[in-house]
């Protein structure tokens, strides 16, 4: 049996084991709220795994090591930023989006939370969240798919459009039938796999190049300063780098998972189990890159033409072909569980948020979960048009996406949060703001090559919804209500579902 054959056999087993999974769901589905949002019935274990899964993407085991083998440890400012962010996420916006939701008209996508939150009779607040959603998730999916077409080259020598093909009809498939429960339960399976993947690549590797003292010394041949987190490294390349973290409040597919935890307080225990998963998963994918360049250091003979590919190509050379195959499915896991993350939210937006709000419609459950499955493939197909032409490395469009969402949504959701006096107009404002910050600030290369967009997209619209929300504020008796229940509903005995009480 050829090398290959065993790879194949390993990522067949594990895309029939995702649609397994979406099959096991669709039974478990009946009403939007199940397709959306899993009837609220996730555990600290599966909200935390699926969360940090999503969050990743192919980022993970792609881009994050295909920048630090070019450049280094400095690269991983990101990281940092990103396990500081996650972590204020759980610890101060989980809790009390989930109580928050559940008080506000059991609201079950962010659109809907925000118009219900801050009593926006208009739907203008609602709409433009449908319509940021719409367009940064098109660069995010889109991102998913190349990643998935990359994978697919570089490990199978296949083309890169047949790569993305396979990868964008499993991942449609099982989303659009198993909806938000699928993607989660498929999330946790993914979220251990990438985890065992970024323990076991770089110890094998620091193995094989001869131990810590010796890869080390390889790397230092390459270049001294690849060890080094600031060398080479700017203030505000740094400030630009750790500002990653500024996104995590804003991004609508990881925060969903927060709405839909059981209880207000099972964000703690989600919270531990999901931030030590991203810790050993981030050191596990800088590791990687650096054992990486010690490898080819050592090797000459053998070359790595796509930096993003060092794990692939690791993998590939370091393990039995069954278990590389294990490997292969650990990015490909990656890839699929942010792309169904994506694209469910994107449904939702065009449902819940755009469709209802403009037409004012109340269709049954079975129609509108028909509409949400229909949206889901007009979506995919949509991204998978952008994604067709190749554009772009997956960090460039992951960064662009996580800017955008973390710009327009970031601010609104801490202050809906955690500001009574916080408006609609002044959401309205702030958001469209913030987008339209980044979309600029993005595309003028003199601008963000000195600071990622998403540090001026999200101060412009922190000032601006400060400045309308206290120019346009008037109280409100209903908002006051929700605001005082949503913060009783976090005390130690509010902790259990309602149906307990």
């Amino acid at each position: 049996m050829s090398d290959q054959i065993y790879e194949i056999f390993a990522l067949l087993l594990y895309l029939a084991a995702m649609l397994a999974i979406g099959g096991w769901a669709y039974r478990r589905t009946v009403g939007l709220g199940d397709y959306m949002l899993g009837g609220r019935g996730l555990g600290p274990a599966v909200s935390a795994l699926s969360a940090g899964a999503s969050d990743m993407s192919g980022w993970l085991l792609l881009g994050l090591p295909g920048a630090i083998y070019l450049s280094g440890l400095v690269e991983g400012w990101i990281a940092v930023g990103l396990t500081i962010g996650a972590w204020l996420n759980w610890k101060f916006v989980a809790p009390r989006l989930r109580s928050y939701t559940q008080v506000s008209n059991e609201s079950i996508t962010v659109p809907s939370f925000l118009e219900n939150r801050l009593k926006d009779r208009s739907h203008l607040l609602r709409i433009a969240s449908g319509i940021i959603i719409l367009l940064f998730f098109t660069f995010y999916v889109s991102s998913g798919m190349v990643a998935g077409g990359v994978f697919f080259e570089s490990s199978f020598g296949t083309g890169y459009h047949t790569g993305m093909i396979v990868v964008t009809a499993v991942v449609v498939a099982y989303t659009l039938f198993g909806g938000f429960l699928a993607v989660c339960y498929t999330d946790f399976v993914q979220g251990t796999i990438m985890l065992l993947a970024l323990v076991l690549v770089p110890v094998v590797g620091v193995v094989a190049t001869g131990g810590p003292a010796a890869t080390a010394a390889s790397i230092r041949e390459v270049d001294p300063t690849m060890l080094s987190l600031v060398s080479g490294a700017t203030f505000l390349g740094v400030v630009s780098a750790m500002a990653w973290g500024l996104g995590y409040f804003g991004q609508p597919h990881i925060i969903v998972r927060f709405m839909a935890l059981r209880t207000p307080g099972e964000a703690r225990s989600a919270r531990r189990i999901g931030i030590g998963w991203m810790l050993i998963s981030l050191l596990g994918a800088g590791a990687t890159a650096l054992v990486g360049i010690a490898y080819f250091q050592q090797n000459p003979d053998e070359s790595l033409t796509d930096p993003e590919a060092v794990f692939i190509a690791l993998g590939q050379i370091l393990f039995h072909p069954l278990i590389a195959g294990i490997l292969l499915a650990a990015v490909l896991a990656a890839i699929m569980s942010t792309i169904s993350s994506q694209l469910l939210v994107t449904s939702s937006a065009l449902v819940e948020d755009l469709y209802k709000a403009v037409f004012r419609t109340n269709a049954s459950d079975r129609r509108q979960v028909a509409m949400g499955r229909l949206a889901v493939l007009i979506v995919s197909l949509f991204a998978a048009s952008l994604a067709w032409s190749r554009s772009g490395t997956v960090l460039e469009l992951v960064a662009y996406a996580w800017a955008g969402f973390g710009a327009s949504f970031g601010p609104i959701i801490l202050l809906s949060l955690y500001w009574r006096r916080l408006t609609a107009t002044g959401a309205l404002a702030g958001m469209v703001s913030g987008a339209v910050t980044v979309v600029v600030w993005g595309n003028v290369d003199a601008w963000s090559s000195w600071m990622y967009e998403i540090v001026p997209g999200f101060a412009v619209n922190l000032v601006v919804t400060l400045l309308v929300s206290h120019l346009t504020y008037k109280p409100n008796a209903e908002i006051e209500l929700e605001f005082d229940e949503a913060i009783r509903l976090l005390a130690p005995n509010a902790d259990e579902p309602l149906a307990r009480r």
